[in-house]
């Protein structure tokens, strides 16, 4: 073995554990101690923190640096490393020309096996920028996904039922789809299909799909209803056909708008005075937009429609009886 994949090969090790012994570390790179301890210097010359940690045998520990040295990643971890950064050029947040760079350097130096894997992947953010987690997902069911969505093929998959039991519990729905877009929103990823069962257009959660072989026949792609796969999953977010609340009303709140504001989300805050503002904003349902406005904790009058206003009062007798309710 060179000096150049022994030094690669002991940075791989260090970087898999928090200790090594010395003779361990010796043992797994088939060479003495003195070795290790000289591949270790030149480590550090690089620019690797690495520790020497005291007990019976000695050993070594990679801690953090004051810059950041080259990394090595398995072939999992780089096209983990990808794909995030691929989601967060995507999702905003005043980083993406950073994110696109980085996915750039990597890509640039990617085998062609892992190139292929990143390449199937196009993903689309909605909601909070940067918050899809990759941790709970399992990485080849996305590339199955992924690859399935770029060669345009017949996906059949077990689904799943929501339940808070032991996931060997739950009963799996078998499904058979044409996939079209990966869509990360508020820390989930969710799958863009038209289901050939339903005749539908749906919306699957990734980690409830469990991908099954083989894949079925090659399919034209339909058109995502409005033509936006950003606006559809909004849409189908907000209980709605098209990228709008299916409920919504103005309410005047007895604060300021600059103290609104940020606790406005999507809605449009408009200052009527000094101590008073407007509020318009949007929900599923009359009942749950009504219930929102209450997180401002002051008096507040209805402008309209009449449903809000209807909500409103069907709340108050709620919750009056839900006080009037004692309990042993």
């Amino acid at each position: 073995m060179t000096t150049t994949s022994r030094l690669l090969d002991l940075l791989s090790l260090l970087q898999t554990r928090r200790d090594w012994p010395g003779s361990l570390l010796a043992s797994r790179l088939d060479v003495s101690d003195r070795t290790v301890r000289r591949d270790v210097d030149r480590l550090r010359e690089m620019g690797y923190s690495i520790r020497a940690t005291m007990g019976p045998d000695g050993g070594y520990r990679l801690d953090a640096g004051s810059e950041l040295p080259p990394l090595l990643f398995d072939d999992d971890q780089t096209v983990a490393v990808a794909v995030a950064l691929q989601v967060a050029a995507g999702a905003g947040g005043g980083f993406e020309e950073a994110a696109i760079r980085a996915l750039g350097t990597i890509r640039q130096v990617m085998p062609s096996r892992l190139r292929r894997r990143l390449d199937a992947f196009e993903v689309t953010a909605v909601g909070r920028p940067g918050d899809a987690a990759l941790a709970d997902l399992s990485l080849d069911v996305l590339v199955t996904l992924a690859n399935s969505i770029r060669d345009r093929e017949v996906l059949r998959f077990d689904y799943a039922d929501r339940g808070h039991d032991d996931s060997a519990q739950q009963t799996r729905q078998a499904r058979r789809v044409e996939p079209h877009h990966l869509v990360t929103s508020h820390g989930r990823w969710y799958l863009v299909a038209w289901d050939l069962e339903r005749d539908d257009w749906r919306l699957f959660s990734v980690d409830r799909v469990q991908p099954r072989a083989p894949g079925g026949p090659r399919y034209v792609p339909r058109v995502v209803p409005g033509g936006s796969v950003h606006e559809f999953v909004s849409a189908r977010f907000k209980g709605s056909d098209v990228d709008e609340w299916p409920c919504r009303g103005t309410v005047v709140l007895e604060l300021p708008a600059r103290d609104v504001l940020p606790f406005a989300g999507d809605g449009t805050v408009v200052a009527v005075d000094d101590q008073r503002c407007t509020l318009e904003a949007g929900s599923w349902s009359w009942g749950a937009l009504a219930a929102s406005y209450g997180r401002f904790e002051v008096p507040m009058q209805v402008i309209g429609p009449p449903e809000l206003a209807t909500a409103f009062v069907t709340l108050a007798q709620r919750y009056a009886a839900t006080c009037a309710t004692s309990y042993d």
